[in-house]
């Protein structure tokens, strides 16, 4: 999985050096889940700025101009498009209008190559799967609650989504993928997990956040450079082939092994791209573990090795 990150400091409190310091001890929290690449986007003398490397985040310094209040960022953990070719990386760029968008995304989608089909979307060199939520937003000539939720009903996959505008609204499309907001006086910050703002503001000495918000499946928020926040909604895709990720408790015992491979294919992706093998996924499933719950034990790999050599010594 990815990570996504950012700030609104809509009381203008913090200075340029206060919002880099914050960002990047911010990014480098969100290592824990993506050291492929890191980015970031802003509005900065009317055009929209984004910057990103193929690079983890502790080794760059992020750093945002003077009168920059909003900024919009992501680290990423590569499932398709090489990190190397940067035009793969998040976040990406779209244009409605005249008027540019940034797009970042953590997850994964399945349905990209037959929507860019069906729909007739463009050929680019961009190999990414989340790429094809700007061709679908950029197809409805809107930036909107409307166009954000015919996007997120058209995608099937794992997700939340960020879009930066050109008016420095941030809105977050909230599918089954973790978000959380801490909400301080005169700034906010997000990250996909709590625990990454967690060890942000223990670094940065923050006192506790005055509130903090856990969005859930289905919600489109639009928080505005001022703080206003306005909400949305829409229904989340399932499908047959991933029915596992909405339905976790037919368990794996219905399957053979053959068959587990083409149902949890994306588990296995994920899994081989952090280094655990195809055997230890398996005997995790046959011992009757959820996707889930596998998904978080790949984020503690001594714990991940130490339950699978015992399962495997079993067998």
């Amino acid at each position: 999985m990815c990570s996504l990150f950012g700030m609104i400091d809509y009381d203008k409190k913090l200075t340029a050096r206060q919002k880099s310091r914050i960002l990047n001890t911010l990014a480098r929290e969100c290592e824990v889940r993506g050291t492929d690449a890191t980015g970031i986007a802003y509005n900065f003398g009317s055009r929209m700025q984004i910057y990103k490397r193929p690079l983890p985040a502790h080794k760059l310094w992020l750093h945002v101009p003077n009168g920059v209040n909003v900024v919009m960022g992501h680290t990423r953990m590569t499932t398709q498009g090489h990190a190397k070719h940067n035009q793969n990386n998040h976040p990406f760029v779209g244009e409605i209008d005249g008027e540019s968008f940034a797009l970042a995304h953590n997850g994964v989608l399945w349905n990209d190559k037959m929507l860019k089909l069906t729909n007739n979307l463009p050929q680019t060199s961009v190999e990414t799967d989340s790429y094809v939520a700007v061709q679908l937003i950029e197809k409805q000539k809107a930036l909107d609650f409307d166009s954000l939720k015919t996007m997120a009903e058209t995608v099937e996959g794992s997700f939340v989504f960020t879009v930066l505008d050109s008016e420095d609204s941030i809105w977050f499309v909230v599918g089954d993928n973790p978000l959380c907001i801490f909400y301080y006086n005169g700034f906010l910050l997000y990250a996909s997990t709590e625990k990454i703002l967690c060890n942000t503001a223990n670094k940065l000495h923050l006192s506790a956040p005055v509130s903090v918000q856990h969005p859930e499946e289905g919600e489109i928020l639009k928080i505005d450079r001022s703080g206003q926040l306005t909400t949305g909604s829409f229904t989340p895709q399932t499908s047959y082939l991933h029915w596992w990720r909405y339905r976790p408790y037919y368990g794996s015992f219905l399957l053979d092994e053959e068959e587990q491979k083409s149902v949890y294919g994306d588990l296995f992706d994920a899994a081989k791209s952090m280094g655990v093998s195809e055997d230890e996924v398996q005997a995790l499933l046959d011992y009757g573990c959820d996707p889930d719950e596998i998904e978080e034990l790949l984020y503690d790999p001594a714990l991940l090795h130490e339950m699978t050599g015992e399962l495997l010594y079993a067998y």
